[in-house]
């Protein structure tokens, strides 16, 4: 099955290494306006094929994107340190509203993700140029979100993080939500597994892990310019949930009824997203996730009208 990815930065390049170690596609097709940077990208990830899967490897243009399952949108300009990720709107809408009328003209029939930062006002701008059916552009939304908080927590009760069963909602950003209420290990609430095992677990700890999740990506960028490894995984992931149909719980960002797009957790599977799910949040959490959706709209309101200049 064909992927695209389009954009060879860093991000694009880790998803492209992920998704021939996991096996996510049969065929990837590297596309970016560097062409020398894709054809050498996708020469250096093919030569790793005899220690991974036999994943074709290839560089190429938008109409090498016929065919594709999936179109990876990782294309646009990085966020600088101490730049925040809505700071890096108006460049980037100005980017997609050139490339994605291309992808779909090229891949009518795939299903878009966008990593791209703003990652959920740029999924509601992509869905807005690409006319394409419910479901068929998400963003990674929070999805790397969730597996720091996920890491964390099984890290601090030395757990495989598989294990730890939470999400991150909202925005992908400083405005985002960890939703303690519903967070388990193993379906069991996290305070009484620390319990049982005698380890801390006060407000101080959940303050901590909320702190290291939300600034996780400055702490990152200050120490080597930028996050691709985590976001690269992540998006190997959603594509290959989507490949091989495998119907899993993602929070991905897609747009609502009014067009806006926050990460919420959504069944995804073949056709894309096949329905978002009500998560059971406290009074609080409620209240900081509408404060987090009233972020984006007024961000998405500013791209709209970037998208119209």
């Amino acid at each position: 099955m064909k992927v695209g990815i389009v954009g060879t930065g860093f991000v694009g390049a880790s998803a492209a290494y992920a998704l021939t170690l996991r096996g996510s596609c049969t065929e990837l097709v590297l596309v970016d306006i560097n062409e020398k940077k894709a054809l050498a990208e996708a020469e250096d990830i093919q030569h790793a094929t005899p220690f991974t899967h036999p994943v074709r490897v290839t560089a190429g243009n938008y109409k090498d994107l016929a065919d594709a399952k999936v179109v990876i949108l990782t294309a646009g300009v990085n966020q600088k340190p101490g730049e925040t990720r809505l700071q890096l709107l108006e460049r980037n809408v100005k980017i997609f509203a050139e490339m994605v009328p291309q992808v779909v003209k090229a891949a009518k029939d795939a299903i878009l993700i966008v990593a791209t930062n703003p990652v959920d006002v740029l999924t509601a701008v992509t869905a807005k140029i690409a006319g394409l059916p419910e479901g068929r552009v998400l963003g990674s939304g929070t999805t790397l979100d969730t597996a720091r908080f996920r890491a964390l927590v099984g890290q601090h009760v030395g757990i495989d993080p598989q294990h730890v069963h939470a999400f991150v909602l909202g925005e992908h950003g400083d405005s985002e939500v960890l939703a303690w209420s519903g967070a388990s290990i193993s379906g069991i609430p996290i305070g009484e597994y620390c319990v049982q095992r005698g380890i801390e677990w006060n407000d101080k700890t959940r303050k901590d892990i909320d702190e290291k999740v939300r600034k996780a990506a400055y702490t990152i960028i200050e120490g080597k310019g930028a996050t691709y490894y985590g976001i690269g995984a992540a998006l190997a992931r959603i594509t290959e949930v989507i490949t091989r149909d495998a119907r899993a719980i993602l929070s991905v960002t897609a747009p609502d009824s009014d067009g806006l797009a926050y990460a919420l957790p959504r069944i995804v599977g073949g056709e894309g997203i096949r329905e978002t799910l009500e998560v059971p949040l406290s009074t609080r959490e409620a209240i900081e996730l509408s404060k987090s959706v009233e972020v984006l709209k007024e961000a998405t309101g500013q791209a709209m009208g970037y998208l119209n200049d």
